[in-house]
């Protein structure tokens, strides 16, 4: 009797063993290893491995530039050998768009370096960011954002906080249309020129103000007219944001017919690109057409954050 009971609690401990998560996950890592090992001498398995470095790229750390600046790490590519081995061993031959790859991460990230203002992205991320600076031309705004919709594009839009506490209702139409919301000041000052103290203020006040009227939290900061000194670079990390400039500039302040202004950005565009725009009838007019032509060259079009994110983007 003693002996049929031990083996029944044998028995359940083991249901219960195999059953516990850990020990699943365990049990696969081992089978997935264990894959190609049984395979080695499988000619598919062997011009999986032979292959794979043609496909590899290393990641990229991120790092202080000397003329961009903080430029952003990018993630590398690592062909998963078991995986891809599992995909194509039905057919028992090597196809490429059959590979699995896995992203490696950088050992150096944004965020470990030290307060610097970022002019671009990675350059070989095939992204691009939109940055709308907005402290007036509330009337072009809702064609923008019409057009922005269209093209199921987000872009980052930096908000004057004087401009918000007028109206926060549309700072709240465009958080509610998907898109980024940073910090422009409070009253578009020279930030170069300012005490410490002020330029803190114009900050805080200025998350204050988006925060209560949208939710979000900013973590950019666009100085007015790019002005800036180190020290300011400095307050705005300690305020848990980063600073940022722009790669191509649209000059539509000084609106432009709608052809110089989309041939001034199509001639300087290119992977990793930051596009400098406020809510002007110039803009405006153009942004359908500029969409269509950067997509065009392949470049897909997110916000600031996602064009900071380490992620490679796979074709």
């Amino acid at each position: 009797m003693k002996k049929a009971i031990i083996l029944i609690v044998i028995c359940l401990a083991a249901v219960i063993t195999v059953n516990i998560p850990i020990v699943d996950k365990y049990v696969s890592a081992l089978k997935e290893s264990a894959l190609p090992a049984a395979k080695q001498s499988d000619p598919l398995y062997q011009s999986i491995v032979k292959n794979a470095s043609t496909y590899e790229q290393p990641f990229s750390d991120a790092k202080v530039d000397t003329v961009w600046k903080a430029i952003p790490g990018y993630n590398g590519l690592k062909v998963d050998i078991a995986a891809s081995y599992k995909k194509m061993k039905s057919k028992g031959v090597f196809d490429e768009k059959k590979l699995v790859f896995i992203q490696t991460k950088p050992k150096v990230h944004l965020q470990d370096l030290p307060p610097s203002p970022i002019y671009k992205g990675h350059p070989e991320k095939p992204m691009v960011s939109f940055i709308i600076n907005v402290a007036w031309g509330n009337e072009y705004l809702s064609d923008m954002l019409a057009t922005l919709k269209n093209h199921n594009v987000s872009a980052s839009f930096f908000l004057e906080g004087n401009w918000v506490k007028k109206n926060p209702d549309l700072a709240k139409m465009i958080v509610s249309a998907g898109h980024e919301v940073g910090n422009h000041s409070y009253s578009h000052p020279d930030m170069k020129q300012l005490t410490a103290s002020r330029a803190r203020e114009e900050m805080i006040k200025t998350n204050e103000i988006i925060e209560a009227a949208t939710g979000k939290k900013c973590t950019w900061f666009a100085p007015p007219s790019g002005s800036y000194r180190d020290e300011t670079i400095t307050i705005a990390a300690e305020l848990n944001m980063k600073t940022v400039m722009w790669t191509v500039d649209t000059v539509d302040w000084r609106k432009p017919a709608p052809d110089v202004l989309i041939n001034r950005v199509m001639s300087k565009i290119d992977k990793g690109s930051m596009v400098l725009m406020h809510p002007t009838e110039s803009t405006a007019k153009s942004l359908d057409r500029l969409i269509t032509l950067i997509e065009k060259k392949n470049l897909q079009i997110g916000t600031v954050t996602e064009l900071m994110d380490e992620e490679r983007i796979i074709k």
